[in-house]
């Protein structure tokens, strides 16, 4: 009995010893950085951006792998599932983490049994936008229109965040809107511009563009305080709907069961880089807040999250596929 006792003290010390040794040469190969969504999205920007400068900070390649699915199903699984070695991270945006428990009976992956939070990367908007033909200059005079036009107002989605922000505007105002899916934010957008559909919630990096060329009318951004890249732009809070408020943000994570040791080396190397002049002034000029919170206070952002679209699910009667 002694004899096993100390070979499974010795087993186990070896096995802390060489966690520790890896932790500490870690990285000597390429870091592959799995982004959920396609690419020219805003995850994508936002996470090839980040692989440059994680690259420099590492001195290994990371390298993106798009993985596009609905919900970001396909990516969320894999990062889930990879080797806890630090070789496979993850951009993870927040609807597939906290709306997609609500949205699907079975999903392969939970987000707080099996990704290791490390930090919360980014904060931003999304922006009402209207076709410039619709009659609305204000969130109080679309409102207006889809009351006096009850089931004829349409708004795109792609994907699960912009759409439940609708829903949450829809539940919210007490309208009959219609939803219109679209399987990518381009498409949407491309309809949206051309007038096939009158409204989309649309993070404001995709949105930008369009409503400076004047193809789109912004009329509130969903966060709390005014986008810097839309000052002039009101929030849904002012527009008359205090208690709404959709925040569109990315997170960075591994497979659970990393190493301490791993996790709080990459928490500081994200947050430095977070926090550096170059990466606050390119999020700045699209509207995007860098944040770099710890794991722990990410972890309890994403529990509050997830109660909170489980009760807009639930209230716009969406049933779970």
């Amino acid at each position: 009995m002694q004899h096993a006792t100390r070979v499974g003290v010795a087993l186990f010390l070896c096995n802390v010893s060489t966690a520790a040794l890896a932790a500490e040469s870690y990285p000597v190969r390429p870091v592959r950085l799995v982004v959920p969504f396609a690419p020219g999205g805003p995850s994508d920007i936002i996470g090839r951006f980040l692989a440059q400068k994680l690259t420099e900070t590492l001195g290994q390649s990371v390298v993106v792998d798009n993985r596009g699915s609905a919900g970001g199903i396909v990516g969320f699984e894999i990062a889930a599932k990879a080797v806890p070695d630090g070789y496979t991270l993850l951009l993870g945006g927040g609807s597939g983490l906290t709306q997609n428990p609500s949205l699907y009976l079975k999903l392969p992956y939970d987000a707080i049994r099996d990704l290791q939070p490390i930090t919360q990367l980014t904060n931003g908007a999304n922006l009402l936008s209207v076709h410039p033909s619709v009659q609305a200059k204000s969130v109080q005079d679309l409102i207006a229109l889809a009351k006096a036009k009850p089931g004829q107002i349409n708004f795109a989605s792609a994907g699960t965040g912009n759409r439940l922000a609708s829903e949450l505007f829809k539940i919210q105002a007490g309208l009959d809107i219609v939803n219109v899916p679209y399987k990518g934010t381009g498409q949407a957008i491309t309809d949206l511009v051309g007038g096939q559909v009158q409204m989309m919630m649309i993070n404001t990096i995709a949105a930008l563009p369009q409503v400076k060329a004047g193809k789109l009318r912004g009329l509130a951004v969903t966060t709390l305080k005014r986008s810097t890249v839309l000052p002039e732009t009101p929030t849904m809070a002012e527009s008359g709907l205090p208690a709404f408020e959709v925040n569109s943000w990315h997170g960075f994570f591994g497979p659970a069961k990393l190493p301490p040791s791993m996790v709080a080396r990459l928490n500081a190397d994200m947050v430095k880089i977070l926090n550096s002049p170059e990466v606050k002034e390119r999020f700045a000029s699209v509207g995007v807040e860098p944040v770099g919170s710890s794991p722990q206070e990410l972890a309890a952002y994403i529990r509050s999250e997830t109660a909170k679209w489980a009760k807009v699910i639930k209230q716009a009667g969406i049933k779970p596929e």
